[in-house]
Formats: structure tokens, sequence, C-alpha cells
């Protein structure tokens, strides 16, 4: 009985996570419960992986790399190599001895290589690694056959054979070798020799019915020149039959004057729409159309044309059509529109017969068939060499993928950075590593506003603005006091390349327990210096304006006539004394309760007085620590990459710990010193510290005096 396999666990983010140390656990893969898992599906933009590697991974290229494509990439290696644990060791090379030969696939795979190496000069070693295989796509492309089933005009030297394949392209639809050219497929062969055929089939039937073709090859030329005017001339017969019934019909049958003027007041052309819409001929009761004069120069090259080539050839010379002529001609013709509509619709009815008749009178059918088969021939050589570069980036990146999609390991353990964090950015004397890719801020900002993270979202340039995209940064230490929409700061990404950052928006979430506990200070200091400011403003713009009353009074004339300048209100000593007494209560509480809280203090003893006043700054702040401590305690990452596309399979915390030292805060290096002299700092007046210090001994003696 087979041993089961040991998994290995280890807790971080809050959840047990599985440790992917060996080859062997990799291969066991499939059988862990993928409830275990980290994540069930990544996308593969806005991640820091090869995206070669996330390309051949997504096999139907639908943008995701789902816990199906991992275990498949699995399985494939564990067929192609004889043991897994190359994987775990990384690097980019393959040797011959890891290659499983005893399946077929891994038969050709090495045989795959042996013939790279062999073209690579490099018959000696048996090691094929990844820049050996840099110009892979550019070899097969350049290959005569490169077995993706399309022929292209290019790699045919014969003139008449490339004329077939370009006349098979104009009428098939569009295929694309690899190599970039247009050419043509098997299915393009078979549809269009098909369609060839059932078309000289159906041509054949007909040239041969005099009934079809009553004027033989000229036939073909005739029926266009009666097919363009045929309309016209049942119009014009319609018109003399209506002038034979009602004679006061010829007029206006033959168009009012008013019609000639508004003709005539443009350009005149024989192209022109308005007099090609006019008659053929003028009307008249059982009247027969004429041949040689008296036709609308809008339509007379046109009737030349079906006079010479189907009234002359059919009935002979002469200067007029009867209507029983022309019924005539129209019941001769009727036959080979008919056969007209019948022909086959197919991609070949663009061709014309003669081309068609030489294509298939030739070699050509069979040569492109042959071309075909050799290019088939390849197909698998081809295969092989690019299951050989699917097998090298697998064995590259494989494990470190899984590391980061299995579990997040990297990123919980600070041993390389996860294939979310696209970067650090530098702001506010912090750096941020947790950097995410946003390609929409508004979408992002909807889930991840649950993770109960600090999250900045700037917009990113590089290049004079050529390159922009969006992050979101997480800011887990220090405090958001000047983290405001505006500021700017750098972002450097996994390549080192260095992008302006500006804050378009913030979620705002608590930081640290130091900033929630000098949090309501900070608001109790903005409020007072909110309203000071108001209070200060306020007195200002009433001193201005009794000012300016002053100025503008003082200008005019203190007498005016007939009028007498009204005297002053006398002061009214019982208005303002209960406003001074209202002035009196207010202060007195509040030195009343400032000196309880003074003299309370000031009656404990020496050692007391410390902690009553670390338990009266605990009773301020304490409250907004709490909020803040549950609040950091259920700070979750797994929103941030919800947004992002991700599917999050567990409950990732960012605990206080973990969260400090994802955003690190600005310190002097170790052994550095620091002058603290600074030459331009203000001058501190030193008499409000002497008042205090008086003050506050004045109190002591008070409550320290005997009670007699």
């Amino acid at each position: 009985m087979t041993e089961a396999h040991r998994w290995k666990f280890f807790r971080a983010g809050g959840f047990e996570q599985v440790l992917l140390e060996t080859g062997e656990d990799l291969r066991q893969l499939p059988a862990l419960d993928q409830k275990l898992w980290a994540a069930l599906n990544c996308p593969t933009r806005g991640v820091e992986f090869d995206p070669k590697t996330l390309a051949l991974l997504d096999r139907d290229s639908d943008g995701q790399i789902r816990a199906s494509d991992i275990l498949d990439a699995v399985n494939w290696l564990a067929s192609l190599l004889i043991d897994l644990a190359p994987l775990s060791e990384g690097g980019d090379g393959l040797k011959l001895s890891d290659i499983n030969t005893v399946t077929e696939a891994g038969a050709r795979v090495q045989a795959s290589v042996r013939h790279l190496l062999k073209t690579l000069g490099k018959s000696e070693s048996d090691v094929l690694t990844l820049g050996d295989m840099q110009d892979i796509e550019q070899r097969i492309a350049g290959l005569e056959f490169n077995g993706d089933g399309v022929i292209c005009p290019a790699q045919i030297a014969d003139a008449d054979l490339r004329g077939t394949l370009e006349t098979l392209q104009s009428c098939l639809p569009s295929v694309t070798d690899i190599s970039g050219q247009a050419g043509v497929n098997q299915a393009g062969i078979e549809t269009f020799f098909t369609d060839a055929r059932q078309r000289l089939a159906w041509y054949q039937a007909g040239i041969s019915d005099a009934e079809i073709f009553p004027l033989g090859n000229l036939t073909d030329t005739a029926f266009p020149a009666w097919q363009a005017v045929s309309s016209k001339i049942e119009d014009y017969f319609l018109r003399c039959r209506m002038a034979a019934y009602d004679s006061r019909a010829a007029t206006p049958l033959n168009r009012a004057v008013e019609d000639y003027i508004q003709v005539a007041a443009g350009g005149l052309s024989e192209a022109s729409p308005a007099i090609a819409d006019f008659p053929i001929a003028l009307a008249g009761a059982d009247k027969a159309l004429p041949l040689d004069g008296g036709i609308n120069p809008a339509w007379s090259a046109r009737l030349d044309a079906f006079r010479d080539k189907v009234v002359y050839p059919l009935l002979g010379e002469r200067a007029a059509l009867t209507q029983s002529d022309w019924q005539s001609l129209s019941a001769t013709f009727l036959p080979h529109a008919r056969w007209l509509d019948s022909q086959p619709l197919g991609c070949a009815a663009s061709v014309s017969v003669a081309r068609l008749q030489a294509i298939l009178g030739g070699s050509d059918e069979a040569t492109l068939r042959s071309l075909l088969a050799q290019d088939k021939a390849v197909e698998e050589e081809v295969s092989s060499v690019r299951s050989v570069e699917r097998l090298l980036y697998l064995k590259r990146d494989l494990f470190l993928l899984a590391n980061n999609f299995v579990s997040f390991r990297n990123f919980y353990t600070g041993k390389g950075k996860a294939t979310f964090q696209i970067g650090t950015l530098y702001l506010d004397s912090r750096s941020c590593d947790l950097c995410v890719r946003v390609d929409d801020i508004n979408k992002h900002t909807g889930f991840a506003n649950s993770s109960g993270v600090c999250l900045i979202y700037c917009e990113c340039t590089r290049n004079g603005g050529s390159e922009k995209m969006n992050i979101a940064a997480a800011f887990t230490a220090g405090d958001s006091d000047f983290l405001v929409t505006g500021r700017n700061g750098i972002f450097y990404d996994r390549q080192g390349h260095d992008w302006n950052a500006t804050i378009v928006r913030i979620l705002d979430h608590p930081i640290s327990i130091r900033q929630a506990f000098w949090s309501p200070y900070k608001k109790l200091s903005k409020l007072i210096s909110e309203q000071l400011q108001k209070f200060a403003a306020s007195k200002a713009s009433s001193v201005e304006g009794k000012m300016i009353k002053a100025v503008v009074e003082n200008g005019k004339s203190t007498v005016e006539a007939g009028t007498a300048t009204p005297a002053k209100p006398a002061f009214d000593v019982a208005k303002f004394a209960g406003i001074f007494a209202a002035i009196g209560l207010a202060i007195g509480a509040i030195g009343g309760i400032v000196a309880s809280i003074v003299s309370g203090i000031l009656g404990l003893k020496f050692w007391q007085i410390p902690l009553a006043l670390a338990g009266l700054m605990l009773l301020i702040s304490g409250p907004s620590m709490v909020l803040a401590w549950f609040k950091l305690k259920r700070r979750n990452l797994g929103p941030i990459l919800d947004a992002c596309g991700w599917a999050i399979n567990a409950r990732m915390q960012i605990n206080i710990p973990f969260g400090t030292a994802l955003t690190q805060v600005a310190s002097l290096p170790q052994g550095a010193t620091s002058s603290l002299s600074d030459p331009f700092a203000e001058t501190r007046r030193q008499w409000p510290w002497w008042v205090a210090g008086i003050l506050i001994l004045l109190l002591v003696l008070w409550f320290a005096r005997p009670v007699i």
C-alpha cells in the first residue's frame, strides 16, 4: 500500500498555508484539497511574472490562470521528466538525462532537444537553455515547411503555381501563416476545387444548349447588352400602350416642359441621373422604338450596343424595334437568364470560367496538395520543438508561481516579492511595498474598501506622460495626517524604472495604534485652531467694517438742509449687565472644572500624580485606540486582490506587526550622528514659561495652606 504524502503547513496571515519545498510536493499537488489553496485564479495582467510563461499556462487564452491550469502543467511535466526535483532548484537549463524517454512524448521531446543542440552547434552539450530558444519563433517561421498547415505564395518558386495560389487567396477567407504571411490551408484548397468543378459542370451543361446560348459564344456579350436596357425599354412600351389607351396621357407621359426647365437650370451631362430618368424615347400610341435617332442622350450608347449585339444578329438590320420584336428578344434570352440564376454561388463564382479551366486542366491541384502534405509531415517535429520551449519555461517558473498561488509563501515570509507586488511607492517619508496595479480605480475601490486597509490610489506616469498606469498602495504604518489628494511621490517598479506618482483617491482606514492615540488631541487642537481662526477673522472683519463706516460718515456734511442730527441712545446698563453676568458664569464654571481637576491631582501623593495623568490620557484616547485595534486586527488582503481579478480562497490577514513590515517609516541609519542645533529655529520667548511656573507654584501653595 502506497504511503500518503506527508504535507507540511505553516501558519501566516491567520490561516494555514501549504509549504511547497520539493519537486515531490509539486507532483502531489493534484491530491491536495483545493479548499486549502490560497488562490484559485489569478489574472495574467497586473502581475510581476514572465508573460511568456503565463501565456504557456493560459491554454485557452482567456487572460486567467486557474487552478486547473496549474494542475495540468504539473501533470504534463510529470509525464515528461523522470523527477520533478529540478523544478524546486529553478534555473533555465534542461538536461537530456532529466527527460523521461519511456513515454512516447518524452522520447519525441528528447529527440527535439538533441536536434536543437545539433542545429546550434552544441552537439557535445547535454544541456539546452532558454537562451538557446530566444529566436525559436523566427527559426520556425523561416522554415520552408513549419507544420502549421498553411502554404504561402512566397515559398513557391514556380510563377504559374504561385499565380494559382494567389487566385485561391483572392476568393477564400484569409489564413495567416506563423510567419505572419497570408496563405491557403487544406480546408481552403478543398473548398475551392470542389466549387470550381461544380461551376465548370454548370457551365458545360449550359454552353451545349442552343436555347441557353442562342448566339453561341456571342451570347456572353449580347446578354449583358440586352440586360442593360431591358427595364428602360419595358418602361417605353408601357408608356406607348398607355398613350394608345388614352391620347390625353401622351403629353404627361413624355414629361412636362417644367421638368426640362428644371434640368436645364443646372449643368447638363449625359451621365446626369436627372436626364437618365427621362423616357428612353418619346412615347406615342403603338409607336415603335427608334434605333437610329430620337433617343435620350443618357441611353444612346447602351441602346447602340443593344442594337449591334442583339437586334441585328437576331432580327436583322432595321431602323426601329416594335413591341412584338422586343417580346421575341426577351423570350429568346429568358432561358439564359434562368441558367445564370442557377449558377453555383461558391468561392469560385468570382473567378472566370477560362481561369478555372486553366487551373483544373493543369497539375496545380496535385502540386498544392503535395506541398500541404510536406508541411503536415513536419507538424509533429515542430510541435515537439514547442513542447521543448514550454518545458523550459515551466521548469524554471512553475515552482515559483505555485508558491505565489497555492500558498503566498513569498509574501508572508518576506523571502521575495509576491507576484502581485509590482513595486514600491515612496511618499510622505515612507516606503510602501504592498502596491498592486489597478485598471479601473472606481471599480477597485468599490470592493477593496472592505479590506480595512488604508489604500492610496496614485496615477503614475513616465517618459513625459506617454506611459501611464494606476496603482493602489497600502499604508500600514505611520499616520495619514499629510496624505491628501494631489500630493506627489515616486514609484519604482520591479524593473527599477521610476514613475511620477500623484494621489488621486484615498480609502481612509486606521493605520496604527499610535495614530489612534493622538487622534483625539489632534482633532481637539484642530477644532480649537479653526474656532480661533474664525473668531479672529470675524473680529478683523468687524473692525475693518467699522473703520470704513467711520471714514464714510466723516466725509459727509454734518448738517443737511431741513434735517437735524438724531441724538445717540443712552447706554443701557441693565441690558449689558445680563451679558456680563452670563460670561462670568461661563468663566466660573470652566475655572471650577479646571480647579477641581487640579485640586484632585494635587491632593494625591507625589507618586500617584503620574498615574493619574496617564489614566486621564487613557480615558481620552482609550476608546479611539480600542476601535482602531479591532479594525487593524480585521485588515484583509483578499478584497484588494479580488478587486484586481484574483480569486482569493482564504482570509489573508495583515496584522499589526506584519503591516509594520510592509510600510517602512523614515529613520536615521545605524551609527549616524545628527546636530540638534538649527540655525534657523524660531526664537522661543521665556516669559510664558515663567508665568506658567509662578501660577502653578501659587496653586500648590494655595492648596497646601493649613486649614483653620
